[in-house]
């Protein structure tokens, strides 16, 4: 006999683990981020791994070993293009300074003549605010250097995970797959390629797209004349692996900058290339390279986002979406989970079956009526 559970009780539940996943989350972040992004890493970098091994003939070590240094030497190379980028773009300092303090005397000016506050007052609430920002300087300056030595702590532990999850691929999926009984095997071995597949497709989707963000912003920073148009269009196209906020910060980014060199006159251009680009990029790129892997809708992305920052900060935000994803392929092809897939997944329903839907509720509600009054 099959003893159906109560609604409340299956709710508790599932609140329940989602708390205690939260919580671990939380206090596991030191291991568990650098773990998933190692996953995502190896997941890219299996195909390279395979083809090394069929088909060159190399150790398994030797061509995880050689995947990895790939995957290093393409971030080196990125960080060195930022870093030669940014040591141009201070050369620039002195310049910033006298457009600021241009733009502050004729701020001045305005606060003067429109809230009657004269120079005086406005520079001893500045000298104030100066002062107090002075004394908390070597704080700062101690959590920059903290942040720092976490951000190369954090980098060797995902390289040191991604190599050793390439090494030790086989051994992993057989745990996964003997931890469930040998009936429900087909269905983990599916759940784990389908999760190779959409995470593959997904994070090169995004590696696409920043390209093709970078070079449009590149191109258009060339054709206006803006200065450190590469360096904006590269920051343009890294931020914006993060859904929506990335590209605002983008644009603030990009205007400060913008207006650092070269005053207000290119400032209106750059917000609006900006503004042109996002648009392309969310109609056409996003749908057709990286919406066309995850199926996501754009509730629940924004929510993942939110929790995200909330659970790990940027980190979160950049893990969200394909840990997203990953739910959503175990959510789709396990029994009882399949309406929390459906919640994460776009709404494709069609409107014209909403009468039909009701129908089919106002006949059960018929029957139910009918049946009453016979037991009547």
């Amino acid at each position: 006999m099959i003893i159906s559970t109560p609604f409340y009780t299956r709710l508790a539940q599932v609140l329940i683990s989602i708390i205690c996943l939260v919580y671990i989350a939380i206090i596991g972040q030191t291991l568990l981020a650098p773990l998933l992004f190692a996953m995502l890493f190896s997941l890219l970098l299996l195909p390279s791994c395979v083809f090394f091994e069929h088909r060159l003939r190399f150790p398994r070590a030797l061509s995880s070993l050689l995947s990895l240094l790939a995957l290093i030497a393409a971030i080196a190379g990125v960080f060195t293009l930022l870093g030669s980028q940014l040591t141009a773009l201070a050369q620039d300092w002195p310049a910033f300074k006298q457009q600021v303090l241009d733009t502050t005397v004729d701020l001045q000016k305005w606060i003067e003549a429109t809230f009657h506050v004269n120079s005086e007052e406005q520079m001893n609430y500045i000298n104030d605010s100066a002062s107090k920002a002075v004394n908390t300087g070597t704080s700062i300056l101690g959590h920059t250097i903290l942040s720092v030595s976490s951000i190369v702590l954090f980098l060797v532990f995902t390289f040191l995970y991604t190599f050793f999850i390439l090494l030790h691929r086989r051994l992993l999926l057989r745990f996964v797959v003997s931890v469930f009984d040998q009936e429900h095997s087909v269905v983990v071995y599916d759940i784990v390629s389908q999760i190779q597949y959409i995470v593959k497709k997904y994070i090169f989707g995004l590696f696409l797209q920043m390209l093709l963000v970078t070079g449009l912003t590149c191109i258009a920073f060339w054709a206006l004349g803006v200065k450190y148009g590469f360096l904006l269009g590269l920051i343009t196209g890294i931020l914006n692996l993060i859904p929506y906020i990335g590209i605002l910060t983008a644009l603030i980014l990009s205007s400060l900058i913008t207006f650092a060199t070269a005053g207000t006159s290119q400032l209106i251009f750059v917000a609006i290339a900006i503004v042109v680009i996002h648009l392309i990029d969310s109609n056409y790129i996003m749908p057709k390279i990286v919406g066309s892997k995850v199926k996501i809708n754009t509730l629940v992305a924004l929510i993942g986002l939110v929790l995200g920052e909330m659970i790990w900060g940027i980190t979160g935000m950049f893990l969200s979406i394909p840990v997203i994803a990953i739910f959503k392929v175990i959510f789709d092809r396990v029994n009882g989970l399949n309406p929390w897939g459906m919640l994460l997944g776009e709404d494709d329903s069609d409107p014209d079956s909403k009468p039909a839907i009701r129908e089919v509720v106002e006949d059960e509600h018929n029957k139910g009526m009918d049946t009453g009054s016979q037991v009547r």
